[in-house]
Parts: structure tokens; C-alpha cells; sequence
């Protein structure tokens, strides 16, 4: 198979996603620093790398922040060749994460936790991110926001402005959404 490997902008100035026309994982999978990367090798490669700050995969692409001073236009292509280079030669590992759709808890955790699923996960994915439930206590809804949507400048807005309003209209009992810190 032949891989192809174009870039996307996120809303996130210091990531950008590198897509390719293959599935590099099932789910999600965030190595925020150097350490985390331990368990994979992709992303302890990418570590190697003075300006990478951040690694975040999902379904078919790789989000990567840049270290603050660093030019996309100085790195972009070097990232491409080796993301082309490190999917060719299989370095990733599909079963490096799994997430299965498992909802638990009341009505209203599962009925907000199937929104967050259908709705609001495809859409922070588009930008780079990933989006995890954590709880429901007393109207306020937690959620973890990760790759480009963790320390996105525009997180707040998406927060406030589309997820809680969404799930303020879907679900009852919803008074607020807020992001815990990953």
C-alpha cells in the first residue's frame, strides 16, 4: 500500500494532525510528554525530535504540538517524511490502545455519555483531539480534553459554547460542562 500523508491545521497554533490513508490505531491515544512515550515506540521516535512537545494519535493521524519559537514551515515537511517513513515501515502498533464504547452509570451518565460518543467526539477528532468523560455530579458534567484540544486557546469557547449548550438542550439536569485538567 502506498502511504500518503497530508497536513491539517487545528485550531490549536502549536498542533498540527498528520493525516494518512491508513488506520493507525483503535481509539485514542495522548503521550503529552517524552515520558509517557515509553510504551510506544511511534512516539518515542517522534520524542527524538528537539520541537516536538506533544504526541497525540487517533483512528488515521497523528497530532503534533511544537515546541514554542518552532516555524510549521521549518518542520512540516521533516515531520511528513518520517510520519510516511514510520507508517511504511509498520512502526505503529494498532493494539497500542483500546477504547471500547463501554457506557456505565445512571440514565442521564449514559444518555450524556452517548452524546459525547455520537456527536461531540467526531468533531473534536476533526481538530486533532480527543474528548473523555469523567463525571456527573449535581448538573455539572467533567470532561478530559486531549492532543490539540488540551491548551487549544479556543478549548474554552468549544467548551462552553458547544458542548454545554448541546447537552444543556439534550439532556436534563445539565447546568455545566468543565474541563479537568489532563
Amino acid at each position: 500500500m502506498n502511504i500518503n500523508v497530508y497536513t491539517e491545521a487545528t485550531p490549536n497554533p502549536a498542533t498540527m494532525k498528520f493525516i494518512v490513508n491508513k488506520l493507525l490505531i483503535n481509539g485514542s491515544v495522548d503521550y503529552p510528554t517524552k515520558e509517557s512515550a515509553e510504551t510506544s515506540t511511534f512516539a518515542k521516535e517522534l520524542y527524538k525530535f528537539s520541537f516536538v512537545n506533544g504526541v497525540f494519535f487517533a483512528s488515521n493521524f497523528v497530532t503534533v504540538t511544537k515546541t514554542e519559537g518552532t516555524d510549521w514551515a521549518d518542520i512540516e515537511p521533516i515531520l511528513k517524511e518520517f510520519v510516511k517513513g514510520a507508517v511504511e515501515s509498520e512502526l505503529v502498533v494498532k493494539a497500542e490502545a483500546h477504547e471500547e464504547v463501554n457506557f456505565e452509570g445512571t440514565d442521564t451518565e449514559i444518555k450524556i455519555q452517548q452524546i459525547l460518543n455520537d456527536y461531540v467526539r467526531p468533531a473534536v477528532e476533526q481538530d486533532g483531539g480527543a474528548i473523555t468523560y469523567k463525571s456527573f455530579d449535581e448538573g455539572v458534567v467533567t470532561v478530559e480534553l486531549r492532543g490539540s484540544c488540551s491548551g487549544c486557546p479556543s478549548s474554552t469557547v468549544t467548551l462552553k459554547a458547544g458542548i454545554e449548550n448541546l447537552l444543556k438542550r439534550m439532556v436534563p439536569g445539565v447546568t455545566e460542562v468543565v474541563s479537568e485538567a489532563y
